[in-house]
């Protein structure tokens, strides 16, 4: 399968955080999801890609080159869309249109003004008029007006209700379908990368925990409700991380239905991304 991101062991150090040794490739023709708590690095990972921080470490590769090699021709053909707005806040669409048609050389205003109808996003009005949601869809709509090949979303749906975050996803979906494409989206909401994704990749304080195809996770993993002593008679590479309560004890495992041979009256639920990730952060190993 060809990649259309890849990193290779970058390390980036700011001395009270650290990003470490992050690996991982995103294939054309899919989503992948990084998923964290507040702080984790996702950010800083999604500068890295964009070349806006220098790392200290690694490669991060763009369509088979580094930002080094050609970046006017890689940063043409990626569609940055962040939490927070870039425009200023008395600019119209019809005036970024105008800015933008300058710095793309793939500038498409016909495209523009389809994706802005299809939003149901006006012309006219200033971007402080623009609701959270509305600003998220207008910068996508630049992202797909430039014949952007990747797109890389910060938090794009945090804030959002559920009908504006479902929407964003839509159109996600939508684009991947020309399978030249992909998607890189940080978010902390899991549900939305249980919904969209093909990947996900789990960080934490600047470590990366875990990156896999998501229904193999979610088609393996489980949570085993045991006692202590179960625990212990556990082989300790069946399991990831485990957490005590006051009943019994809760055990992430990597593989529910081997547990489920060796122990046949387990009781065993299948573990969603939220699960993994509270489990990774906050439990025992």
């Amino acid at each position: 399968m060809e990649h259309i991101l890849s990193m290779q062991h970058v390390t980036k150090n700011y001395g009270r955080f650290c990003l470490q040794d992050i690996t991982l490739a995103l294939p054309k023709g899919c989503i992948m999801g990084l998923i964290g708590e507040n702080g984790a690095g996702k950010t800083t990972l999604l500068k890295a890609i964009l070349g806006m921080i220098h790392v200290d470490e690694g490669q991060v590769e763009i369509f088979h080159s580094s930002l080094s090699e050609d970046e006017r021709n890689i940063k043409e053909k990626i569609g940055t869309v962040f939490s927070e707005a870039s425009f200023p806040e008395n600019m119209t669409p019809q005036q970024m249109d105008k800015v933008l048609s300058s710095i793309y050389q793939q500038w498409d205003t016909t495209a523009f003004h389809n994706y802005l109808k299809e939003f149901r996003l006006p012309l006219d009005k200033s971007n402080k008029q623009f609701s959270r949601g509305m600003k998220m869809k207008l910068q996508i709509a630049i992202a797909l007006s430039h014949q952007a090949q990747l797109l890389l979303l910060d938090e794009a749906t945090s804030g959002l209700d559920p009908v504006a975050r479902e929407e964003i996803l839509d159109i996600l979906l939508d684009f991947i379908q020309d399978e030249e494409h992909a998607v890189l989206i940080s978010s902390h909401i899991t549900s939305d990368i249980e919904k969209c994704c093909d990947y996900v990749t789990f960080l934490h304080e600047g470590k990366m925990l875990l990156s896999t195809e998501k229904d193999a996770l979610l088609d393996t993993y489980g949570i085993w409700h045991c006692t202590k002593e179960e625990l212990m008679k556990l082989d300790h590479h069946d399991y990831l991380a485990y957490r005590v309560n006051a009943f019994a004890v809760d055990v992430l495992v990597k593989d529910r239905q081997r547990v489920m041979l060796q122990h046949p009256n387990a009781v065993m639920d299948p573990a969603s991304l939220e699960d993994i990730l509270v489990f990774m952060v906050k439990g025992e190993k």
